[in-house]
């Protein structure tokens, strides 16, 4: 690691891992709106919604403390791009839930609970990370894990998409699970843009 002479603003570890834990809280919301039935729905999506909320107040919080920081921690750019990704898989998440609800979905295909449960896993293996950016220590199990949960997301969309193509749906309700299995794809993209971020940061801090 480079040694610095200057001090540098710690904050930004304990924002990141509000973020990231606020994430998993997110990842709950998507398990529980497998077993819920659809007049629960929207109560979960009023939950999401606000989780939402509280990961922009959290992105914002970092980039207000970016702007403010004279000596950061690591890159500006990274930090930028760390929150940022983070920020994503939450957007990525809300609009799942909320694209189910409107969409009055009675029942999801077979396999998307997969693909939650591999979001569920990754958002925990990045709350753990977090707190590690502080030392840079114990990171690359993390992002080769999550690089490993990403494809095997990209798999499970994949028999998604075969599923809902095999003339079982019709086409109306093939567009709207499509867009729903999509954006849960997408959320797992953002994990995986996290992790190479962590990865690039922690490239640069050795």
């Amino acid at each position: 690691m480079r040694f610095r002479l200057t001090p540098r603003e710690t904050s930004f570890y304990d924002m990141f891992a509000a973020s990231a834990d606020n994430i998993v809280t997110g990842s709950k919301l998507l398990m529980e709106l497998l077993g819920a039935d659809s007049s629960a729905r929207a109560e979960i999506a009023e939950r999401m919604r606000a989780a939402e909320h509280a990961g922009d107040d959290a992105t914002h919080a970092i980039f207000h403390q970016l702007n403010s920081s004279f000596i950061t921690p690591f890159d500006r750019e990274d930090i930028y791009s760390l929150a940022g990704s983070l920020d994503d898989i939450m957007d990525f998440m809300e609009e799942a839930v909320d694209l189910v609800v409107l969409y009055q979905i009675e029942e999801l295909p077979k396999g998307v609970e997969q693909q939650i449960e591999v979001l569920a896993r990754a958002a925990e293996l990045t709350a753990e990370a977090m707190p590690n950016l502080r030392t840079m220590t114990n990171l690359t199990e993390y992002w080769i894990e999550v690089n490993r949960l990403e494809n095997q997301a990209d798999q499970i969309h994949r028999k998604l998409l075969a599923h809902l193509f095999n003339g079982k749906y019709d086409a109306i309700e093939v567009l709207k699970l499509k867009q729903i299995v999509d954006v849960l794809e997408e959320a797992a993209d953002a994990f995986e843009h996290v992790a190479n971020t962590v990865e690039t940061i922690a490239v640069k801090e050795s």
